[in-house]
């Protein structure tokens, strides 16, 4: 989740663990409905009576832990993008060589956007209901996202392993190719190992690496 303009933007929870501060359950409950209303209602449509009654409790209980709908959505947006954040750095240091590195980081890139495709949607698609202030501190996380993956293109074209001449373009181009899944998958379309497979080769491809043998 990396580019930073405003139009941008029953499956499965925000990430599972850390949606909300503190670990508050009801909070949790909260923000899971509110992702699940907000991908199937659009952001506008949903209430905070969806969003409550959704997680089984009274319409007026998500004042309780949230100031406001939008604070929802920014939480939900927050941990989406925290987590493909820490899912691409973890991707670049726990390869050796660059082929490696950007295979471990698109296959991780593209997992998350299809397992978690309703989370990844909500978070890149409805980015424009955000408030200023909270839409600039997730446009931070999407630019080092995007630095992330840039440095690892850049290492790979320095020692001669990619060809690719315009990094900051190829590293657009990965991070759109993953994104944009979020927007298509549903669940048996295609096997999510097939896909990752297929996307790691046309990274490769694209930046002059090749296929990789397996």
């Amino acid at each position: 989740m990396t580019e930073t303009t405003r139009s941008d933007a029953p499956s499965t929870p925000p990430f599972g663990e850390g949606t909300v501060p503190e670990g508050s359950q009801v909070a949790r409950r909260l923000v899971d409905s509110a992702v699940e209303s907000f991908a199937r209602r659009g952001y506008h449509a949903t209430t905070t009576r969806d969003i409550s009654v959704g997680a089984g409790l009274s319409p007026a209980a998500l004042y309780v832990h949230f100031k406001s709908k939008e604070e929802v959505l920014f939480e939900a947006s927050r941990t989406g993008h925290r987590s493909v954040l820490d899912a691409v750095t973890e991707a670049a240091a726990g390869a050796d060589g660059a082929v490696d590195r950007i295979q471990a980081l698109v296959d991780s890139f593209v997992r998350i956007h299809a397992v978690h495709h309703t989370t990844c949607r909500v978070a890149q698609y409805e980015l424009h209901a955000l408030t200023d202030e909270h839409y600039r501190e997730i446009a931070e996380i999407r630019r080092a996202t995007d630095a992330v993956v840039r440095d690892m293109i850049q290492a790979g074209v320095d020692d001669g392993t990619f060809t690719v001449r315009d990094v900051p373009s190829a590293a657009l181009a990965i991070l759109s190719l993953g994104i944009d899944v979020a927007r298509w998958y549903q669940p048996g379309r295609v096997d999510v190992d097939e896909l990752t497979g297929n996307y790691v080769e046309l990274v490769l491809a694209m930046l002059g690496a090749g296929a990789r043998s397996s």
